[in-house]
């Protein structure tokens, strides 16, 4: 089955250290998170690090569950990568990188995931998955905006 591909790009008027430090603060995940997902950090988390672990509970289409992220690449305050170790996906790997320009900072997103049961995770790709996901993203767009700064015209 073929790895589907999420990738995003905002730019904040903030400076790039004080953007990474939000994103590595796991507390801060969920006001990224819109509400019907109703997640929730399972312990107190430690700070970010390379090899860090991350246990959520969240509701997927209503259907409560389990999720592991594993902190596999972390270098502050330019970018880091998270990937799912238990979950609903087959593969879920979330890289975040910060570039600085101007005044503020670029958040470029990239998620390759793939969904379990082949021909039917496909199906559900196609009617249920890649449009939460899409919508589960332009949720985090606003509420980054909101939370660290207003977004400038440009284009991106």
């Amino acid at each position: 089955m073929a790895d589907h591909i999420l990738e995003s790009r905002v730019w904040l008027a903030k400076a790039r250290p004080e953007v990474f430090a939000f994103f590595a603060d796991p507390r801060n995940l969920p006001l990224l998170t819109p509400a019907a997902f109703r997640l929730r950090l399972l312990s107190t988390p430690a700070p970010m690090a390379a090899g860090s672990v991350y246990d959520l509970a969240l509701s997927w289409f209503g259907v409560p569950m389990r999720w592991r992220a594993f902190i596999r690449e972390f270098d502050p305050p330019y970018r880091f990568v998270d990937v799912q170790v238990r979950g609903p996906y087959a593969r879920w790997e979330h890289r975040h990188r910060l570039l600085e320009e101007g005044e503020g900072t670029w958040i470029e997103d990239r998620v390759t995931y793939r969904l379990p049961a082949g021909a039917l995770g496909r199906a559900a790709h196609a009617l249920l998955v890649g449009r939460q996901l899409r919508a589960a993203w332009a949720y985090r767009r606003a509420r980054l905006i909101a939370l660290l700064a207003p977004v400038s015209a440009r284009a991106g």
